[in-house]
């Protein structure tokens, strides 16, 4: 695994105060690990059906999230003929060895294909709420996980926002009013879009949510150009490091960022 240089860890600021967590979210493209354009085209049938190696990439994937503590999946399967009627999500969660698990359906295909969000976690949430996105096209939605309660709770946000422009403003719009209800806030997905894009920066003037770094490419994986894979945070969260890991097991690359929660805030299991 490597960094690129604008990736590498802030300074640390009095990191005896606050508990660390390790963040990380990661677009796992259903298990199908993807190396070059053409295997969109050649491996396009695996999004409809079993394939013995799927299971093999999955487990290269569990032993990466292993080592962190909130994780953020999309583009998972809830259990479908592709998958062998098993939950990825679930899978996942117990490869890794996370207690707590949840998974969104957003888009359900029968037999056909389970399009879902999937988050695990080595803390015990207080509540998991379930957010549907407006836009034209539906099975786009937002998974809330909230640890604690009151002023003092950590709330996040996992999303997979739209191919559209359009949509994603509506989505960024509706997910803004839901960020300024709370007041530690992570926001972990595929936002299909980038940093300086007119979107975020509406989010980013609407809200108190910040981003580590702009530049870290995670799409795709084999020439990554573009940074649509994010985590954000608002600003009581000190960010200790941030990085895209150099491991292509999907067409994106996962992103991982490291916070220090305020001293009032802890999360147990």
């Amino acid at each position: 695994m490597s960094a690129q240089p604008s990736d590498l860890p802030a300074p640390l600021l009095n990191p005896e105060e606050g508990q660390r967590v390790r963040l990380l979210s990661y677009n796992v493209q259903v298990g199908i690990n993807s190396h070059r354009p053409h295997h969109y085209f050649t491996g396009s049938w695996r999004h409809l059906l079993p394939h013995p190696r799927r299971f093999e990439t999955l487990d290269q994937i569990a032993a990466l999230l292993a080592s962190h503590d909130l994780v953020a999946l999309q583009e998972v399967d809830a259990g479908s003929r592709r998958t062998g009627f098993v939950n990825l999500t679930e899978y996942l969660a117990d490869r890794a060895g996370f207690p707590f698990w949840y998974h969104q359906l957003n888009r359900d295909l029968g037999k056909i294909a389970q399009h879902s969000n999937g988050f695990l976690c080595r803390f015990r949430p207080s509540e998991v709420t379930e957010h549907r996105l407006p836009g034209l096209i539906p099975g786009r939605g937002g998974l809330l996980v909230r640890f604690g309660s009151g002023d003092e709770a950590l709330v996040v946000l996992l999303l997979h926002l739209a191919l559209s422009r359009r949509a994603r403003f509506q989505q960024l719009e509706y997910i803004s009013e839901v960020v300024n209800t709370f007041r530690h806030v992570v926001v972990m997905g595929d936002l299909n879009c980038e940093a300086d894009s007119p979107e975020m920066e509406m989010l980013f003037r609407t809200t108190r949510l910040t981003t580590a770094c702009d530049t870290a490419h995670t799409f795709p994986s084999w020439r990554p150009n573009r940074c649509i894979d994010h985590i954000l945070v608002t600003p009581e969260l000190t960010v200790t490091q941030n990085r895209v890991i150099r491991e292509a097991f999907s067409d994106h690359l996962p992103v991982a960022m490291e916070v220090v929660l305020p001293p009032s805030l802890r999360l147990t299991s």
